[in-house]
């Protein structure tokens, strides 16, 4: 996984980024540390044996980690029966704030974005629409001390959560990964703040991420997603590139269907992962128009539910996919996507303003 996520995606699954405000405000209140949790000190101790890491540093560290009640909370699955609503989600994200501060982004940083563009084919919209949704272009990198939120995470994360084994094993992980990051590179692990998941720097990676796929794209000699803008342009880039961007490929089309042909439960029986060939996603109802029907990968039917309005659908293609590889979630994908072209479609509208008239001075 990339982002300030619990996921099982971008290899970050859901993105639950969107609880991050409502727990805001406790974010500061530290409850008991693990210094006596005897389960943690044993994990410390299975950690410096696996990384070569001095136990003893490895046990004075984590003995300082802090149990965060609302990141427990965050992580913690909404109440049965609330709705998921696309056109709520997508106002979070695509909306004047984070446009204005997208066009201002680009417009300083256009060499380094088309130079991404260029050597991995990822688009600049792309790039932009991440970091506009992850951090809004860095003023929102995150609060928490990224010891305590992977801590939490790992030894008290919430048993109520249908896959709670798993998301606890997958941040142990991530813990592993950032106490031997921080012992290497000679950084206090107190000091580094990110998400209530640990994600950290403009483009919210996890540790594990960082490792894998952060860059020095800015030549200074160090990789840094916290200062260097360069670097997390650079660094999303690397990271679509690695799981499979193809460049010029869309990410979704247009589809409706033939209600006499329809059998959504095949539709969407394989959810987000593409499946289908054209031919046997229209045999199954689904109706393609333009361009799609010469496309030669597979589809994906994507549901975007309204809450009570009828839900929206498209044809997601590997690329779609490949964003939900940051984060498993087709409403985060989306949103991606979309605020990414509203940013391009602000710089464009800009672009072709008229100049203003000369002033009369008669």
């Amino acid at each position: 996984m990339a982002a300030c996520t619990l996921a099982v995606s971008a290899s970050a699954g859901k993105h639950i980024k969107k609880q991050v405000r409502a727990t805001a405000s406790q974010s500061t209140v530290p409850g008991p540390s693990y210094a006596q949790r005897l389960d943690a000190l044993q994990a410390g101790d299975d950690i410096a044996q696996r990384r070569n890491l001095d136990p003893a540093w490895v046990r004075q560290t984590l003995g300082q980690a802090r149990y965060v009640a609302a990141i427990a909370k965050a992580v913690t699955p909404p109440a049965v029966g609330v709705a998921k609503n696309w056109q709520l989600y997508r106002s979070r994200f695509v909306e004047p704030l984070r446009i204005k501060a997208g066009v201002a982004f680009w417009q300083a940083y256009r060499d380094t974005l088309k130079r991404a563009e260029l050597e991995t084919g990822v688009p600049a919209e792309i790039i932009v629409g991440i970091l506009g949704v992850e951090t809004i272009y860095g003023q929102q990198m995150g609060n928490h001390r990224v010891l305590d939120a992977l801590a939490t995470l790992t030894f008290d994360f919430p048993a109520s959560h249908p896959r709670a084994p798993e998301r606890s094993a997958y941040f142990k992980g991530e813990l592993e990964q950032f106490l031997s990051w921080t012992n290497r590179s000679g950084l206090d692990p107190l000091s580094i703040k990110g998400s209530y998941a640990g994600a950290m720097g403009w483009p919210q990676f996890m540790p594990s991420s960082w490792h894998n796929h952060a860059i020095d794209f800015d030549g200074d000699g160090k990789v840094d997603l916290v200062g260097s803008p360069v670097d997390a342009i650079g660094s999303v880039a690397n990271y679509f590139k690695a799981f499979g961007w193809q460049p010029g490929l869309p990410t979704h089309f247009p589809v409706t269907f033939d209600a006499q042909k329809l059998d959504m439960d095949a539709l969407m029986a394989p959810d987000i992962l593409p499946t289908f060939s054209v031919d046997s996603f229209q045999a199954k109802g689904a109706v393609l128009r333009g361009e799609a029907l010469a496309h030669s990968g597979k589809l994906a039917l994507i549901e975007l539910q309204n809450g009570d309005a009828p839900p929206s659908f498209v044809a997601g293609t590997d690329n779609f996919y490949t964003i939900t590889r940051y984060n498993w979630s087709s409403y985060y994908a989306m949103a991606v996507i979309e605020l990414g072209q509203a940013v391009a479609q602000a710089m464009a509208a800009q672009a072709v303003k008229p100049a203003p008239a000369p002033e009369n001075r008669g």
